[in-house]
């Protein structure tokens, strides 16, 4: 596998990502839903100031430590992706570091930018792309935007459950978008097939001690 492939991969999810996302930001009002499957498949469309999942980071700042640290992360992964590449690693490593890359950029790109080229989706009025007032805030500001919702199972727990039961409980709760399922994908893909991916360059360079050793016996 080549780097030019890793550029491809990365570019081919960030087309889709960044597609959905302004598709959804010039169509869709906060917290409009589409039920695409009943029961378990919903485009919910929420906007995050944090991480993947919408978690969230220690307010303004946080909000700029974090979106400096994704410039960061994805300067960084593309250099780290160029060695892997250069070293030989396994063609899955390769794909799922990027995966890992790809979803990196893309919300990346909602934090740098969105905020100066979308208006704000108050009410149910659809944002704008580059509106003639400017956007709803700074460089580095943005939200990022979340979609795809998979609520698997809704109802209440069985009372006879310690602390929770009775209450209304939703899984899977987490709202997300493309990237946040590219990165988890690669991440946990890399868990599980480690030594896969990475047993031929663990292992002890045979034929050079093998060398030494025979040096010993001469």
């Amino acid at each position: 596998m080549k780097y030019r492939h890793v550029i491809i991969i990365v570019l081919l999810i960030l087309v889709v990502d960044q597609s959905l996302k302004f598709w959804i930001k010039t169509h869709m009002f906060m917290q409009q839903e589409y039920i695409i499957f009943p029961n378990w498949f919903r485009i919910h469309f929420i906007e995050n100031e944090g991480m993947a999942y919408g978690l969230s980071f220690g307010g303004e700042f946080g909000k700029i430590f974090l979106t400096l640290f994704r410039l960061g992360a994805v300067v960084i992964g593309f250099y780290y992706m160029k060695k892997l590449v250069k070293e030989k690693y396994s063609k899955g490593l390769l794909i799922c570091g990027s995966l890992i890359l790809a979803g990196a950029a893309g919300n990346l790109i909602d934090s740098m930018f969105y905020g100066l080229i979308f208006n704000d989706s108050i009410g149910y009025e659809v944002a704008q792309f580059l509106p003639a007032g400017g956007g709803y805030g700074k460089f580095l500001h943005g939200r990022v935007v979340d979609m795809l919702y998979f609520p698997l199972y809704e109802g209440y727990l069985p009372k006879w459950i310690p602390f929770k039961g009775g209450d209304y409980f939703v899984f899977f709760r987490p709202v997300f978008n493309v990237a946040d399922a590219a990165i988890s994908v690669g991440v946990v893909a890399i868990l599980l097939f480690q030594k896969r991916f990475f047993g031929r360059h663990m292992q002890p360079n045979k034929p050079a001690n093998n060398a030494v050793a025979n040096d010993h016996i001469a």
